[in-house]
C-alpha cells in the first residue's frame, strides 16, 4: 500500500504561484508513476500532469501547459507540481496518485492504484 501526501495548496490571487508536493515514505516510489488529477466542484475530476518513473518523460493537459510544471526527486520520495501564472480556472481539490502498472506518463485516473487525500487551489481574481 502506497501512502500518498499532498501538500502546498492555499488560496492566492490570479497570476500568482504555488508549488504543491506529493509525498511518500514508500521506498518503492521510484519504480511508480506519478499523476496530478484536479476536481472542481460540480466537475468530473481531470488529468492535469504526469511523469515517468525516472522523471525523463512528462505529460500535460492543454490546459496548464506552458503555466504548470511536474518534476520529481526520487531520492526524497517527492513530486512536485509548480503551478504558475494561476487563474481562478484553476480553482480546485488537486490530487497526486501513483502506479506500479506502466513506465511512462498516464491520464487515465483509471491508470492509478493509489490516491492521496488531496490539497484545495483557490485563485481568486
Amino acid at each position: 500500500q502506497v501512502q500518498l501526501v499532498e501538500s502546498g495548496g492555499g488560496s492566492v490571487q490570479a497570476g500568482e504561484s504555488l508549488r504543491l508536493s506529493c509525498a511518500t515514505s514508500e521506498r518503492t516510489f521510484s519504480s511508480h508513476v506519478i499523476g496530478w488529477f484536479r476536481q472542481a466542484p460540480g466537475k468530473e475530476r481531470e488529468f492535469v500532469a504526469a511523469i515517468s518513473r525516472s522523471g525523463g518523460r512528462t505529460d500535460s493537459a492543454d490546459s496548464v501547459k506552458g503555466r504548470f510544471t511536474i518534476s520529481r526527486d526520487n531520492t526524497k520520495n517527492t513530486v512536485y507540481l509548480q503551478m504558475n501564472s494561476l487563474t481562478p480556472e484553476d480553482t480546485a481539490v488537486y490530487f497526486c496518485a501513483a502506479t506500479p502498472d506502466y513506465y511512462g506518463p498516464r491520464r487515465r485516473a483509471n491508470d492509478f492504484t493509489y490516491w492521496g487525500q488531496g490539497t484545495q487551489v483557490t485563485v481568486s481574481s
